[in-house]
């Protein structure tokens, strides 16, 4: 069975970390703390003392002060990861937390996780190829040489890098390694602990290496474990829940984030707020507790980017010039059908090609399986339909031998529609608005990444509106724009209507409209 070493590193709040010592070690899980150096003393032996009898927790032998992106992190991590290997020599599996972490799953069920296979849990992707690093340097923080805090001496640490930079003081990585980026947050087996120190013993020069390096928590285990051990026993994930908002900044969990954390496929969670005590509370008794069951829909990072987007709407950036770069064609006609339930415009599609000859494409934009002809690579994925939209929209009409195209839209395109009804080509809309029950709300919600098939009916229950009043909100912000030749297409209306409203749309006799719109399943769920 799964014996956990947790690895903590922290500098503040003793009461949160012997309470969380306490909690972790409650299973038969030891614990190795290091406790920074620059912290008050008598915080530390305030821990020292109410951990004493505890012979489940250990410390390092060695206290350094740590600064964020230096060296001294992963230095307090392997003096902590030293005393635990010493003082428990049965532990299987070394787990790193801070004291910002928490529980998100019982002990049980950790402890059954890590049984089901003999793995490593490690970010750790390629420093150069990957697209981890969003903002500031990259290769600077290898092929420099960092010996200040870029936080506390902004100016002197791009002074250092420019100094070096003008002089030509770059330097070579160690041929032997290909440097790895990911999350601190990992969780490695006694084994890959064991080779990561020995490594640490006979590799001066790599440890020399790193001591200079910038943020090296973030490249250091990343790298050795990749150079050590087997592709095939690592997993490129952490088991830690943490997300970050636009800026960077990491999320913080507060009380009502109880059962989004609880359905995540993780086993711990940061950062929980320190004034969420109801939190810490419900999430300790948890951790505890020999007869939880555990409902994964693992949802949270969508539903956190669709719930923070709603204060986003109104955000508008220029347009970029392959965008506005040239018209579709005067003489061209774009039709364009708008709908929030993609099946219905789809059948809608598939009677438009049978009784026209009017080339009618799915939502391209919104779908990266939409059947397209072979383009030269422009049509191969989203990003690149949505970056070179009027090229690709070119393109198919040439392809198509046509100068009428009829495309699909998901009504949240409010720019993609705003883009294409501003080209001098003759654009018209058709906006089919459709009845939404709960049913079809909540199968939305799953087919979107806000929830998944065992989130709990409460929680469903309390994002409806949200969607709803979302989906009304595209509807109004379509109408508001007030497109020249915008057709609207409802649900209830007659069959009659609904033909005279195709036949304006298309362009198309009043008969081959009825044929259009004859079946009776066209809204059917």
């Amino acid at each position: 069975m799964a014996k956990i070493a947790f690895i903590l590193l922290c500098h503040k709040d003793p009461d949160a970390i012997i309470e969380q010592a306490n909690m972790l070690t409650t299973k038969g899980d030891c614990i190795a703390i290091h406790f920074d150096a620059r912290a008050k003393p008598a915080h530390f032996q305030k821990i020292k003392t109410a951990l004493s009898d505890n012979p489940n927790v250990t410390f390092a032998k060695k206290r350094v002060k740590c600064g964020w992106g230096e060296w001294s992190l992963v230095q307090a991590t392997l003096h902590a990861v030293e005393a635990a290997c010493e003082a428990f020599p049965r532990a299987t599996h070394f787990y790193m937390l801070s004291g910002d972490c928490a529980a998100i799953k019982s002990a049980n069920y950790a402890h059954d996780f890590l049984d089901a296979e003999d793995a490593d849990y490690i970010e750790s992707f390629d420093f150069f190829d990957s697209n981890w690093i969003k903002t500031g340097i990259k290769e600077e923080r290898l092929i420099y040489r960092h010996f200040l805090n870029e936080r506390k001496h902004k100016r002197a640490f791009y002074a250092s890098m420019a100094i070096q930079e003008k002089l030509g003081l770059t330097r070579k990585i160690p041929e032997d390694l290909q440097i790895q980026i990911g999350s601190q947050w990992w969780c490695l087996r006694r084994r890959t602990i064991e080779a990561i120190l020995e490594f640490t013993r006979q590799r001066r020069d790599v440890m020399k290496f790193f001591r200079s390096t910038w943020i090296p928590d973030e490249t250091f285990f990343q790298t050795l474990v990749r150079h050590l051990i087997p592709e095939t026993e690592i997993h490129a994930r952490t088991l830690t829940f943490l997300m970050f908002s636009d800026y960077g900044m990491p999320v913080t969990f507060y009380n009502d984030h109880y059962d989004l954390l609880l359905s995540q496929n993780y086993l711990f969670a940061r950062k929980i707020s320190p004034e969420a005590h109801e939190l810490k509370e419900r999430l300790g008794k948890m951790y505890a507790a020999s007869d939880m069951q555990f409902q994964i829909s693992n949802e949270g990072r969508n539903l956190f980017k669709f719930l923070t987007g709603r204060g986003r709407i109104g955000r508008r950036f220029a347009s970029r010039f392959w965008e506005t770069e040239s018209t579709l064609g005067r003489d061209r006609e774009l039709m364009i059908v708008v709908c929030k339930k993609w099946h219905v415009a789809k059948r809608l599609n598939a009677r438009i090609r049978q009784h026209t000859d009017v080339p009618a494409i799915d939502y391209l934009f919104n779908e990266d399986s939409t059947d397209l002809p072979d383009l030269g690579g422009i049509q191969a994925r989203l990003h690149k339909r949505m970056r070179h939209r009027r090229a690709l929209l070119r393109m198919l009409f040439e392809y198509h031998g046509n100068d009428r195209l009829l495309i699909c839209v998901d009504p949240a395109n409010i720019e993609l529609l705003q883009d294409f009804c501003g080209d001098r080509c003759i654009t018209r809309l058709l906006e089919i608005q459709c009845d939404f029950n709960d049913d079809y709300l909540k199968g939305h919600a799953k087919r979107v990444g806000l929830a998944g098939e065992q989130t709990p009916e409460g929680n469903l229950s309390r994002l409806l509106p949200t969607i709803r009043r979302d989906i009304n909100f595209e509807s109004d912000q379509i109408r508001d724009a007030e497109f020249e030749n915008h057709l609207i297409l409802r649900q209830s209306d007659t069959a009659e209507h609904m033909a005279q409203q195709i036949s304006r749309f298309l362009a198309v006799p009043h008969d081959t409209a009825l044929d259009i719109t004859q079946p009776d399943h066209l809204f059917a769920d």
